[in-house]
């Protein structure tokens, strides 16, 4: 069934009402259900005008959609002349580290991933202005906010995601589970329930942005306050140790560390996801985004879309923008990469890819998308987002969250006890703010 992304849209407004009560860093879809004017945005007729025969080099993290970005890369060029290089840097690297090393080293990538907030701040000398690109005015309005600096905007949001306890239904029903698990309790239950049927509960990871990021944003989200809460603690007047979500949110961290495969310890991202694809475990921490190397393994897959629960209140699911496409005004064809971003959200090629192969949830609000198209996992992340909470770790300055996973894999081995690990989140966010 074809969909509008309004509808999408729709159903994310309630989040963001909710969630901007909570300090304004749900970086979620929301908003809008017109196509402008009933027109489609047209291809950029510049490109004509921009230069021909030359090479833009986008660096970018998205590790599930570097296959398809190559082959789109390919597209462009047998549109245009321009030719894009992709290289993809993500799952265990550390994105932003190797982006510094780049510049650094005097490479200037035309385009490059940047989450917003924060960490757009080292980038702002570079950053092209983009608030008069023709597909700004389709954009879901609340997407512009982690890009956006006094007015402008310097960024195009990627799309909208959504994670939580991505679930193998017929795994479910073996172990005799007949409804999702909302709460803690039920969720424990669930647990039981599927190892005393010889099931895996959940397929854990090593990796530490899953753990350091994914998994540390749930403490974050259910602060009454998260953005008050993140400049606190930010500013050393409040800890994670002895907070009382904080405090909560470990019975959530014991549930999947406890009940999880043999192998945590050595399984990276493409091992978590394969071997859930494979039926070795019910559940695994992911979102939307795994849905195309899922379906490489098993396209028939049974998938639903648990909350992450840390009391007896219902658990949500959490819903934001996952990064933004930066042009870099330092580089040598800012203009062509500008033509190439417009391409990709208005030409029929590039809304295909968006969709079809990338299966993304489009920022845009006039790109339609098909639940067919965009997964199983991307249809329960709109069906789930009107209770859903935000992202917000990149509130955080650049390094603390790689502290926060350097913990979690300790506290993952059985390394630290309860009170060791919220020490080490407090002492990550001090080390890189004292500096």
């Amino acid at each position: 069934m074809k969909r509008k992304l309004a509808f999408v849209i729709a159903t994310v407004c309630t989040l963001i009402i909710a969630g901007c009560g909570n300090g304004g860093n749900n970086n979620s879809a929301s908003g809008g259900n017109a196509v402008n004017s009933g027109a489609e945005t047209a291809a950029p007729e510049t490109s004509a005008a921009l230069a021909k025969d030359v090479t833009i080099k986008m660096f970018q993290f998205k590790v599930e959609i570097a296959e398809q970005l190559n082959a789109l890369a390919e597209e462009y060029e047998k549109e245009t002349g321009v030719k894009v290089e992709v290289e993809t840097h993500g799952g265990g690297e550390d994105y932003g580290a190797l982006l510094k090393a780049e510049i650094a080293s005097g490479s200037e990538p035309e385009i490059f991933n940047n989450g917003g907030y924060t960490a757009l701040v080292p980038y702002m000398d570079r950053a092209a202005d983009l608030s008069n690109e023709p597909w700004v005015e389709s954009l879901i309005p609340t997407s512009k906010a982690p890009a956006t600096v006094d007015g402008k905007l310097y960024g195009m949001p990627m799309n909208v995601e959504g994670y939580g306890l991505i679930y193998n239904k017929d795994l479910f029903s073996e172990a005799g589970i007949t409804e999702e698990p909302k709460t803690l309790s039920q969720l424990k239950d669930a647990a039981a329930k599927l190892k005393a049927a010889g099931i895996t509960p959940f397929e854990a990871t090593n990796e530490w942005w899953s753990m350091g990021i994914h998994l540390v944003n749930v403490g974050l989200a259910h602060q009454p306050d998260p953005k008050k809460f993140i400049d606190d603690v930010k500013a050393g007047t409040q800890t994670i140790k002895g907070n009382a979500v904080f405090e909560q949110w470990l019975d959530l961290v014991d549930v999947i560390f406890g009940n999880a495969q043999d192998n945590k310890m050595t399984a990276d991202y493409a091992t978590q996801v394969a071997e859930f694809a494979s039926g070795k475990a019910a559940m695994m921490l992911q979102g939307n985004w795994t849905q195309g190397d899922i379906d490489k393994i098993d396209p028939a897959l049974n998938l639903g879309l648990l909350p992450l629960p840390i009391s007896e209140k219902e658990g949500t699911i959490l819903v934001g923008v996952p990064n933004n496409y930066i042009v870099n005004s330092k580089s040598a064809h800012p203009e062509e990469a500008k033509a190439f971003l417009n391409w990709l959200v208005s030409s029929e090629t590039g809304k295909t890819y968006l969709t079809k192969e990338f299966k993304f949830i489009p920022a845009e609000n006039n790109i339609e998308t098909d639940a067919a198209d965009i997964g199983q996992v991307a249809v329960a992340v709109q069906e789930k987002s009107a209770a859903a909470l935000g992202w917000n770790w990149d509130m955080f300055p650049d390094g603390v969250t790689q502290g926060f996973g350097a913990a979690m894999q300790e506290y993952l081995g059985g390394q630290l006890s309860h009170d060791q690990l919220l020490e080490k989140l407090d002492k990550a966010v001090q080390d890189i703010v004292q500096q």
